[in-house]
């Protein structure tokens, strides 16, 4: 008997091998190579001048600043240079959700809602769908990046590389044998990493990731409450460290300061209905007492960004909110993928698609500020148990691990929005495609180094102004 349904009928594995192994004919694994960047390449710092354009002023020179740190702070704000190498290189047309900015230092630690500590990816800022290896050329090269900070040689890059490219692959292919759900509710928790840390480097894995772990464990909401509020006669409120943490009462004194705490309280009641009906029942045990602008991250610094400081039943209570500023991806231009009527909505869409486990109050919302644009925002806990890598600590065969850890969970990602089938019938068995990405990841090192000379010029030229902060 046939079931009337309006899903659309799914393809057989078979099918679905054949369309992977097709992709191969669009763009063969071994073109993903060398990158070499286009004549008519367009300018670098023009690309992130664009980008500044649309951004808090004041803040421009700190972003600036922070990318000039070193070529590996360059990357992290790159994102959108990327974007415009990828977007014209061949494509396997194998799509997925995207994390748009997926370095090695955007996977870390995290609290699931259980309470349970698991690996995951934390920024979505540039999320969207798109070919699965745009990721993992994005993560391969942060790799050789990292690697070459620490001084590592060429064969210690390339190994780094490897681990990352082929736990991707080797993962894909055993998700491309299980089950739907079985896909959907994979987790690297923290027995996971430690039984995949023993074998490769022992005791001294144990050791780190048991001081990790405890770390992370203790970077959690109450920790950021403590520093940074303070208790003031009014209550507690949130300290100022301008410009990094400016409370709003500093930006706008006077008859400006309400006006634009009730533009804020606005954009919280709007967030508040982007939430399922039980966690705005929870939202609701809490009163919004103050309100800063956070300069937050390399590539995001000069977006908007405000923390919201709630308490509930007492001082000793609180909840802290970041909503950020979210823009069109970078990535949108290449993609050809429908736009979105609000930005904030496709972050919350595309971290819920490709973690397991995403914050309860994640959210979004629209406001209008006083300058009469209309802002699109995502909100989320400000920090929640997390565990960041220390890439410039790690001896080569840690990072060729922790490389193989990120390799890993992108590919749990692609899988839970992609077709781990196709995909890896895409990859194979061999490592044809693991020997590509770490030519491209080098390749595409020296492009960004260069790139991070032509910003440095453009510092001292004075065409740019970059402060430290």
């Amino acid at each position: 008997m046939t079931v009337p349904t309006s899903l659309p009928v799914p393809l057989t594995v078979a099918e679905r091998v054949a369309a992977g192994r097709r992709a191969r004919t669009r763009a063969s694994r071994s073109c993903h190579g060398w990158f070499e960047a286009d004549r008519q390449r367009p300018d670098p710092v023009g690309v992130l001048e664009q980008q500044s354009a649309t951004r808090v002023p004041e803040l421009v020179p700190v972003r600036y600043g922070r990318m000039l740190e070193s070529p590996f702070r360059f990357y992290r704000g790159a994102a959108a240079i990327m974007a415009m190498d990828l977007g014209p290189l061949p494509n396997t047309g194998l799509i997925v959700q995207l994390c748009g900015d997926a370095h090695l230092l955007n996977f870390r630690l995290l609290a699931s809602p259980e309470r349970h500590l698991v690996f995951d990816i934390n920024d979505f800022d540039e999320t969207l769908a798109g070919p699965f290896e745009w990721d993992v050329k994005r993560l391969a090269a942060s790799l050789v990046i990292a690697a070459r900070a620490n001084g590592f040689s060429d064969r210690e890059q390339n190994r780094a590389v490897a681990a990352c490219v082929r736990a991707y692959r080797k993962r894909m292919r055993a998700f491309a044998g299980m089950g739907t759900l079985d896909v959907w509710y994979a987790q690297d928790d923290v027995e996971h990493l430690r039984a995949l840390l023993d074998a490769p480097l022992g005791r001294e894995a144990r050791r780190r990731t048991a001081r990790a772990t405890a770390k992370a464990r203790t970077r959690t909401h109450l920790q950021a409450f403590e520093q940074l509020t303070r208790a003031t006669a009014q209550g507690r409120r949130i300290t100022p460290d301008p410009p990094l943490i400016t409370p709003l009462r500093d930006l706008a004194p006077g008859t400006g300061e309400e006006a634009q705490a009730h533009e804020l309280s606005a954009l919280l009641d709007a967030y508040a209905r982007s939430l399922s009906s039980e966690r705005r029942h929870l939202l609701r045990h809490y009163r919004l007492v103050d309100l800063a602008r956070k300069v937050v991250g390399v590539g995001s610094v000069g977006t908007r960004c405000w923390i919201a400081l709630l308490l509930g039943r007492d001082d000793d209570d609180p909840l802290v909110l970041q909503a950020k500023e979210a823009s069109e991806s970078v990535l949108a231009p290449y993609t050809g993928g429908r736009p979105y009527d609000n930005q904030g909505r496709r972050v919350v869409a595309g971290q819920r698609l490709i973690q397991t486990s995403s914050d309860i109050f994640l959210g979004w919302t629209h406001t209008i500020g006083l300058d009469g644009q209309g802002r699109d925002f995502y909100v989320r806990q400000l920090r929640d148990w997390k565990g960041i890598a220390r890439p410039d600590t790690m001896d080569p065969a840690l990072l060729a691990v922790f490389g193989g850890l990120c390799g890993g969970a992108l590919a749990r990602a692609h899988a839970r929005s992609g077709d781990p089938v196709a995909i890896a019938a895409y990859l194979g068995g061999s490592d044809r495609f693991d020997r590509a990405l770490a030519e491209f990841a080098r390749s595409y090192a020296d492009r960004n180094e260069r790139d991070f000379e032509e910003l440095r010029a453009a510092a001292r030229s004075g065409r740019v102004t970059a402060e430290d902060a």
